[in-house]
């Protein structure tokens, strides 16, 4: 069997998601945590690409050797592998314990009548933010992956409803860019992504661990051409039933050159991410390659 690339999408079809969600309604998430471990997870390595650009994360990034390289790449995983059944579990109505650190600055900005811009990265599980964040002071705009799987498309749109959130979805000919800049221009919230290139190539270039990386230029450029405030937002793991949401202003001084001030918001926005992902080394969930060849 063919080795297959990693496509950011959610495994299986909506068949299996729907008796997923139906099943976690009755058993404990920790027990599909064991089965997903033990079984499916050795598959998963077997036959995805994703196994051989995590080794190399894990080598280049932290500089362990090839056996403790492997071991992190089978723990992470794991973990990646737990934080889609949690998602799913919150599809299908539990909850799990929720621990904020800078939440103050949120708030702050959540009442304030100016836009303002989350930056979020493929760690931990940010699905989770939506849910526990309070977003009624002002309407939240969540871009995400357009080509995602039906059903979760779905499941989402039905969480958010309750959350004054709605989905931006990426598209090829770029219109979710006209979505985003009316969404600021009423004075509210955006979330993106902003350590995946999709559809512009056009990106700046940061070390990260060690190494050379490319960061896509948008969210930046987006944030500094509206001088909106941005957060860091990171929602981790740290425990089978528990998650710290991470919260953390980024800064850039807006009397500055547009060019610097990209300079200095994606530097800060590089420097908090290789900060969470130190101090959470197996919730890195970005299977692409990431450096720049060197």
């Amino acid at each position: 069997m063919a080795e297959k690339e990693w496509e950011g999408k959610t495994y299986g079809n909506g068949w299996m998601h729907k008796w997923l969600i139906r099943m976690l309604r009755v058993i404990d998430v920790r027990v599909l945590y064991i089965f997903t471990s033990v079984f499916v997870i050795p598959f998963c390595l077997l036959f995805n690409k994703s196994r051989k650009v995590n080794y190399r994360f894990y080598r280049k990034g932290f500089g362990l050797s090839p056996w403790k390289a492997f071991c992190q790449t089978y723990r992470n995983h794991c973990q990646f592998g737990q934080v889609v059944i949690d998602r799913f579990a919150m599809y299908a109505g539990k909850c799990f314990d929720v621990e904020l650190e800078g939440s103050d600055h949120y708030q702050a900005l959540s009442r304030g009548k100016d836009s303002f811009i989350q930056l979020s990265a493929h760690i931990g599980n940010y699905e989770l933010a939506g849910y526990s964040l309070d977003a009624s002071d002002k309407p939240f705009n969540a871009l995400v992956f357009g080509g995602e799987k039906a059903t979760i498309m779905q499941n989402r749109a039905a969480m958010f409803s309750g959350n004054h959130i709605k989905m931006i979805a990426v598209k090829e000919d770029m219109s979710h860019l006209f979505e985003i800049d009316h969404a600021l221009q009423e004075g509210e919230v955006v979330s993106m992504p902003a350590d995946r290139i999709l559809g512009s190539q056009k990106y700046v270039t940061h070390t990260f661990l060690g190494h050379t990386a490319r960061f896509p230029l948008g969210p930046f450029r987006v944030a500094t051409l509206r001088g909106c405030a941005v957060l860091a937002v990171n929602v981790m793991k740290t425990a089978s039933k528990r998650y710290k949401i991470h919260i953390t202003p980024l800064y850039y001084d807006t009397t500055q050159s547009r060019e610097e001030q990209v300079r200095q918001l994606s530097s800060s926005y590089v420097k908090e991410l290789e900060r969470m992902v130190t101090s959470y080394p197996t919730q890195w969930y970005n299977y692409f390659e990431f450096w720049e060849n060197e």
